[in-house]
């Protein structure tokens, strides 16, 4: 296709808050810490306040992207949030990773689209996309931007739909404007839950409400399929209900469709719940009590008679086939018991409407397909509506949207059915508690039903890799084919192997995951150390060496077997870093055992975790004691537990409360520093303008849209090895000292338009990045640059707490604040090596109390 260069000027930024997935689309080695670039450490000259230049006055702006994305509330219907007050918080996928955030609630909504209506509204769907032209009742953000989606797509792999589904997208294209918007709004909801029709609002854009929802409610004929159903691995039947038939609808009704009482009390407020459960004489202190007790009241009792509940109580009457007073027969069953009560209830909510399952589920494939998103997403249209209604500009890169992601609708519908099997598995494992023998068992079973299809596809993909990719194209590509997914399922599947202990079958599995080199490269550290592991313990009893009897000799074996593959380890460069030290244990471990002579053992003296300069920072704590906890009366005043953050007085700064960071920092101030608690802010920003022209050169795939602040692959394996001559080129310019130079030609071009780069903080100054890389040595930063480029993904956290630098001295120091109870994490100890190798001094910042002051918590 051909390549459509887009300027920064011309379009809006993109996102704010990550869209919520469910939790088993979690990749914990993709999970990306970001934290904040926080205070400013004021100079000496700034201590009264007036030229401190301290830019925590808005915190948000130095706010990395939220760790989730809100779903974006309804205009007009604020009942529609009654969701318990729970989000949750998952992985991103990788377009989404490369979002800035944006304000995203309802009035910033209605305020810019009121700012860009006007009277004559385009018709053409792209030009009011690109001049940002809508009224209400003639077009919306919301169909546009859902419509937007639905013809990328089809523009370009109209292949992935069968003839049903085409016919489902014409239809789609033949409801009128208020239909669409009805079904849209909708998506953006609790896609699965019903709604009252007339609570709905939406009557800005919507005249007539009921008639819209009776055109999504109208059964429409199929054509016939040329294609068969499917069944995959772990997956023998697609899911109930999502399985196209001779007719669909957009949207269920209600009527006939609710018939459980816990469906129907579900649709009910509170106080319409109080009224309900006031007259079944149920009782709660909240909506989620209230629920359980009429519904446990309507197991549990044997009619309804004794409540007092009469046919009256209905606006609706109802007469059985047989003529019978259905009044009588509403104490012969638990069943009747419910329709009594499931009657009352829709004779007061009225009509309700849920968006049809199929053609939800169809949908939501398109959204796949035109994120190429690696996880399961419940809500990506929200990615693209605040992409086009926030108002930041983007760096200049060449879009290129390949459509050879999936080449087939059948690898398509695998890749989608893999997603869900990976859900199963992560519901059992990690997401429900113990999961239990059965729990294992399950897993294990998909596991073998998984096993047989990913060694095919192993065999596929590497056959791709030697004659169809070229230059490293393929690395990203593979994050989309089915055996990406698989591979994950089979590590969950060897954890389950070994919990019950077939050590044998364990080994096998774990050398085939090794043995490729093309999915999941990061847990490779991982799979080597249990390799390890089981050739040192296990595998001599289980598989004896031919030829020997001796328990010892054989175990010496195996020990030899462990000890090598603790060196491919170390010398496989796939292998995280992060893993190296625990190999070198093993290793020195063996080597001990095996009693071979000291001239013949490794020496890893020279790559020992250099340990941190420890200094000490004394201070005032303060302590809350909290009120006698009420279930223990005899216990006296309790004080938090000592893993919650500490308090200090911040003596420097008139004597407020802060955190221990900010009482570091001004011990720093007062030895002649300049700062920032910044958590590797910084760093990014640093990286994000010294490799600005790097990371937006054209590699084929990764600029799937024109709202990215990073290519998709940053977080990969494969961004360094794509790039690396340009990576290479600019770390020799960084360590002969042109990182100023390349900063001011960036931040002259960009700063005044904001332009949106992944972990670029605008906030930080322009005076402080030249005095911070005039401190640092050309070699370190250049060192600190590659380790970012070669692995930004789990480099994200981790960081020292604190940056500093000291302009006289021309000195830069990471500290890495700690109090009574911290430790550090490997992750850390990680960054400590990198940078003291790399020549810059880090310190870790002891704090301690010289006064503990206990106050009365409020």
């Amino acid at each position: 296709m051909p390549l459509r260069s887009r300027g920064a000027t011309g379009h809006n930024a993109m996102l704010g808050r990550r869209v919520p997935h469910p939790a088993s689309t979690k990749f914990h080695e993709d999970d990306i810490d970001i934290g904040p670039a926080a205070k400013r450490l004021k100079t000496l000259e700034s201590t009264d306040g007036e030229d401190s230049r301290d830019v925590s006055s808005d915190e948000n702006s130095f706010k990395s992207p939220a760790p989730f994305r809100d779903e974006i509330p309804d205009s007009e219907d604020d009942d529609s949030l009654e969701d318990d007050g729970k989000v949750t918080s998952n992985c991103p996928t990788e377009l989404e990773s490369a979002l800035p955030p944006v304000k995203t609630d309802k009035e910033a909504i209605k305020e810019y689209e009121a700012m860009r209506a006007t009277e004559d509204v385009p018709e053409d769907l792209k030009t009011r996309l690109s001049q940002r032209n809508w009224s209400k009742g003639k077009s919306s953000i919301y169909v546009d931007a859902f419509n937007f989606a639905l013809e990328t797509v089809l523009e370009d792999e109209a292949h992935l739909f069968d003839e049903k589904e085409v016919e489902i997208f014409n239809q789609w294209k033949g409801l009128d404007y208020e239909a669409q918007y009805l079904y849209v709004r909708l998506f953006l909801r609790k896609t699965s839950a019903w709604h009252r029709i007339n609570r709905l609002g939406y009557y800005g854009d919507i005249s007539d409400l009921p008639a819209a929802a009776k055109l999504l409610q109208t059964a429409r004929q199929l054509p016939k399929s040329s294609a068969q159903v499917q069944s995959n691995p772990g997956e023998l039947a697609p899911p109930e209900g999502t399985v196209l038939e001779s007719d669909f609808r957009f949207a269920d009704c209600s009527e006939g469709a609710i018939t459980t009482l816990e469906e129907a009390s579900s649709l009910l407020n509170l106080d319409e719940l109080k009224a309900i459960a006031k007259e079944a004489k149920v009782q709660g202190k909240n909506k989620s009590e209230l629920l359980k007790a009429l519904r446990r009241m309507s197991r549990r009792q044997s009619g309804l008679g004794w409540v007092g509940l009469k046919r009256s109580d209905s606006e609706q009457t109802f007469t059985s086939e047989s003529g019978e007073n259905e009044e009588e027969n509403d104490s012969m069953s638990d069943m009747n018991r419910d329709k009594h009560f499931v009657r009352k209830i829709m004779a007061s909510t009225g009509s309700c409407i849920r968006l049809s399952l199929a053609a939800l589920k169809l949908f939501e494939r398109v959204h796949l397909v035109f994120y190429r998103s690696t996880e399961w997403t419940d809500k990506s249209l929200t990615t693209i509506i605040l992409a086009r209604i926030s108002r930041r500009n983007f760096p200049e890169y060449i879009v290129s949207r390949s459509a050879n992601i999936f080449p087939t609708r059948a690898e398509l519908l695998e890749f989608e059915a893999a997603l869900r099997t990976q859900f199963k598995v992560d519901n059992i494992l990690e997401f429900n508690g113990n999961p239990g023998k059965s729990g294992l068992e399950e897993v294990l079973s998909i596991f073998e039903e998984v096993y047989p299809r990913w060694k095919v596809l192993l065999e596929e993909e590497q056959r791709k890799e030697d004659r169809v990719y070229e230059s490293g194209e393929g690395a990203y590509l593979r994050r989309f084919s089915p055996a990406w997914v698989y591979t994950r399922i089979v590590h969950k599947g060897i954890h389950v192997l070994g919990r019950f202990k077939v050590y044998e079958r364990e080994h096998k599995v774990t050398s085939e995951l090794l043995n490729q080199q093309l999915f999941h490269a990061a847990r490779r550290g991982g799979w080597y150390q249990r390799k390890a592991l089981l050739e040192e313990h296990y595998m001599y009893t289980l598989q004896p060496p031919p030829g020997i009897a001796n328990p010892e000799q054989q175990k010496r074996h195996w020990k030899r077997i462990s000890l090598r593959t603790c060196e491919a380890g170390l010398q496989d460069k796939d292998c995280h870093m992060i893993y190296h030290y625990d190999l070198q244990k093993r290793i020195r471990k063996l080597e001990k055992s095996l009693k071979i002579p000291k001239r013949e053992q490794h020496d890893f003296g020279h790559v020992f975790l250099t340990q941190p300069i420890e200094v000490t920072v004394k201070g005032i704590q303060i302590k809350k004691e909290y009120p006698p906890n009420k279930r223990r009366a005899s216990a006296p005043g309790e004080e938090r537990q000592r893993s919650t953050k500490t308090i200090w007085v911040d003596e420097a700064e008139g004597g407020g409360e802060c955190s221990v960071e900010a009482m570091c920092l001004s011990d720093y101030r007062s030895r002649g520093f300049k700062g920032y608690h910044a958590e590797g802010g910084i760093i990014r920003t640093l990286f994000a303008y010294l490799f600005y022209d790097v990371l937006f050169v054209y590699i084929p795939n990764v600029f799937q849209t024109a709202y990215q602040t990073c290519p998709l692959d940053l977080h990969t394996d494969a961004f360094f090895p794509s790039r690396a001559s340009e990576i290479n080129h600019r770390l020799v310019e960084i360590a002969n000292g042109s990182a100023a130079d390349i900063i001011r030609a960036v931040n002259e071009r960009e700063r005044e338009k904001r332009t949106c780069i992944i972990g670029l903080n605008w906030d930080f100054e322009l005076d402080d990045l030249l005095e911070i890389v005039s401190c640092f040595d050309g070699q370190a930063l250049a060192t600190v640059c590659k380790v970012m480029a070669q692995e930004y993904r789990v480099r994200g956290g981790g960081m020292p707490d604190l940056f500093l630098w000291d302009p006289v001295k021309k000195l830069v120091v990471f500290s890495e604040v700690k109090s009574e109870n911290d430790r550090l994490s490997d992750t850390q100890r990680l960054w400590i090596h990198v940078l003291t190798g790399a020549g810059i001094r880090v310190e870790l910042c002891n704090a301690v109390a010289r006064e503990v002051r206990v106050v009365d918590a409020e």
